[in-house]
C-alpha cells in the first residue's frame, strides 16, 4: 500500500508529458523532463529517433543526409558537446573548407570549430533516445481535449493515452494542427515558413579529386557539398553528400528522387569544375529543411492550456538551436502544473 500511496502522489505533483517528435529537441525536452521525475512519452512517426541529425544506410554504409555538422557557441551546448566528445558520442570534423563558384575552389581555413556525431550524426539522437520512453512507427494523428488532460490518438486510430501536457516536437507546418487545442499558439506556428531542401548521397568507385572535404557552393542549384568519408568514425569508401538550395527545392519539391539525383550530381560537376560520375546516387527530399526566418522565442507554451512546441525553428535553425529549444521549454515544463 505505501508503494501504490507513493506513486499516486508522484502522479499528482508532476504532469504526464507526450512529446510529439524524436529529434533532437524533443528528445533534450524528454531526457530532462524525465530526469526531473516527471512522466514522459515520446512519439514519433519515423523508424528510428534523429529527424534531421539523422544517418541513412545506403549499400550498407551510412551517410548524414541532413544536418551536416555542428558548432556550439553557447556555454550551456558546449558543456554538452564536450560530454558527448568524451563518450566517443561526437568528435571535431578537422576538414578541408572552401567555397566552390563555377569550378573555382577558394580555401577557407577560418572558421568555428565544427564537430560530428560518431559514427554517424543520429549518434546524438540516439544517446538522449536511449534514456527516455520512445514509440517510432507511431503517427500523431489527433490531439483532443478530454476532461482534464490531452488525449491522444494515432493515424491508426489507436488510442495512444491521456496527458496533462503535449509538446509538438516536429517542424512548424506539421505542428500547426497538433496545436488547434490553443489557436493563439497555433497561429504563432503557422506564421513561421520552412524552406523545402533536396539531398543526394552519391557513392563513387575512385576518390573525387577536389582539394576539398566540405565546400559552400555559389552560383548552383547546390549549396553545400561534403565529402562525407572524411568525418571521423566513418568507414572507408568515398561517399558525398549534396544540398540543394531553396529556391532548386521549391522549384523541384514535387519531382522524384530518381529525376532529381542527376540534376544535382550534374551541378556538382559544373560547380567543381571536374567530371563527376558516382557509381551510385539516391536523393531524398527534406520537405522542411529550415525556418526562413527562424523564431527567436527558443520555445513556445501556452501554460493555460499545456500546449507547446519547440525545435531548431524556434531558436536559430541549427542543430544547437535544437537543443537550446528544448532547454528552453523543459524549463518552463518541470515548474508548471496543470
Amino acid at each position: 500500500m505505501a508503494s501504490s500511496s507513493s506513486s499516486d502522489s508522484s502522479s499528482s505533483r508532476f504532469p504526464r508529458v507526450a512529446v510529439i517528435g524524436a529529434g533532437l529537441a524533443g528528445l533534450t525536452l524528454a531526457r530532462i523532463l524525465t530526469e526531473m521525475g516527471l512522466s514522459v512519452k515520446v512519439f514519433d512517426k519515423g523508424r528510428s529517433p534523429a529527424g534531421r541529425v539523422s544517418t541513412r544506410h545506403e549499400a550498407g554504409v551510412g551517410f548524414d543526409h541532413g544536418a551536416q555538422y555542428f558548432t556550439a557557441r553557447d556555454e550551456g551546448f558546449h558543456r554538452q558537446v564536450e560530454t558527448w566528445v568524451e563518450q566517443g558520442i561526437a568528435a571535431e570534423w578537422r576538414a578541408r573548407f572552401g567555397t566552390l563558384e563555377n569550378g573555382v575552389l577558394t580555401p577557407k581555413d577560418e572558421g568555428p570549430v565544427r564537430y560530428v556525431g560518431v559514427p554517424g550524426m543520429s549518434a546524438l539522437a540516439q544517446a538522449f533516445a536511449s534514456r527516455v520512453d520512445v514509440r517510432c512507427g507511431v503517427r500523431v494523428e489527433h490531439v483532443r481535449r478530454e476532461q482534464e488532460a490531452w488525449a491522444l490518438t494515432a493515424e491508426t486510430g489507436e488510442a495512444l493515452g491521456t496527458f496533462h501536457a503535449v509538446v509538438a516536437a516536429v517542424p512548424a507546418p506539421q505542428a500547426v494542427p497538433l496545436l488547434a487545442g490553443s489557436p493563439e499558439l497555433s497561429a504563432r506556428v503557422a506564421g513561421v515558413r520552412m524552406e523545402p531542401c533536396w539531398s543526394v548521397m552519391a557513392s563513387f568507385d575512385t576518390p573525387v579529386p577536389l582539394a576539398v572535404d566540405g565546400a559552400f557552393i555559389h552560383g548552383s542549384p547546390l549549396s553545400w557539398a561534403a565529402r562525407d568519408n572524411s568525418k571521423p568514425g566513418r568507414p572507408p569508401g568515398e561517399r558525398w553528400v549534396l544540398h540543394a538550395t531553396p529556391d532548386f527545392s521549391r522549384e523541384h519539391l514535387e519531382d522524384t528522387p530518381e529525376a532529381v539525383a542527376p540534376l544535382l550530381v550534374e551541378a556538382f560537376s559544373r560547380a567543381a569544375g571536374v567530371d563527376i560520375r558516382p557509381a551510385k546516387a539516391v536523393a531524398h527530399r527534406w520537405r522542411y529543411a529550415q525556418a526562413e526566418p527562424p523564431l527567436t522565442e527558443g520555445a513556445l507554451f501556452d501554460e493555460k492550456r499545456g500546449l507547446g512546441a519547440c525545435g531548431d525553428w524556434c531558436a536559430g535553425s541549427r542543430v544547437e538551436g535544437a537543443y537550446l529549444s528544448g532547454m528552453a521549454l523543459s524549463r518552463r515544463i518541470v515548474f508548471w502544473r496543470p
